[in-house]
């Protein structure tokens, strides 16, 4: 079995592209903390592939992942084709997976989350480069111990957590809502 080292990024390619895109770049900026091992640069797909194919190639990036996150856009809860596929396929895997709200909400947005995540063990967290990265380092230490406790459902960072990535006011405008409803850490 190949090291499994990558990150697996799930999203609707139709609308939310630009923010993977943006995540990308994030990534080969030197200037801006945020590093991961994209999956998607394992091996390329063509436009015209049959939809066999083009699982056949996503399960073989997600199997040299170590993570994987979902971009949670407006259309994300609805996308069964491939999107509902990959996050079943991590599930089966075992792997740590971050929930990435593109409306800056910093808990499971029950009315865009997809169904199957919604209960599972998974970190919720807001669209932002240094909650990403800062998930991206911490999640998977604490998923695995969380699994082993026999612990379920959604996950949130402290309000805290974002206040010390994001000290300056003018950053955190967005995280000013606030729910207990979750289980924070």
């Amino acid at each position: 079995m190949a090291y499994r080292n990558k990150t697996y990024i799930c999203f609707d390619a139709d609308t939310d592209i630009r923010t993977y895109r943006m995540m990308q770049a994030w990534n080969e900026n030197e200037n801006i903390e945020f590093n991961f091992h994209n999956a998607h640069e394992l091996n390329n797909l063509r436009p015209f592939s049959n939809e066999e194919t083009i699982k056949r190639k996503l399960r073989e990036r997600m199997l040299n992942s170590s993570v994987a996150i979902v971009l949670v856009g407006n259309n994300t809860k609805n996308l069964y084709k491939f999107v509902r596929w990959e996050i079943e396929l991590a599930i089966n895997l075992d792997l740590p997976i971050i929930v990435v709200n593109l409306n800056y909400k910093k808990h499971m947005d029950s009315d865009l989350c997809p169904a199957i995540l919604r209960n599972h063990l998974a970190i919720h967290v807001a669209y932002g480069q240094k909650i990403i990265n800062y998930a991206l380092n911490h999640w998977p230490d604490s998923y695995n111990k969380r699994k082993r406790n026999g612990d379920t459902g959604a996950y949130i960072y402290k309000m805290s957590v974002y206040k010390e990535l994001y000290p300056d006011f003018m950053q955190r405008i967005y995280l000013l809502e606030d729910s207990d409803e979750f289980h924070a850490i």
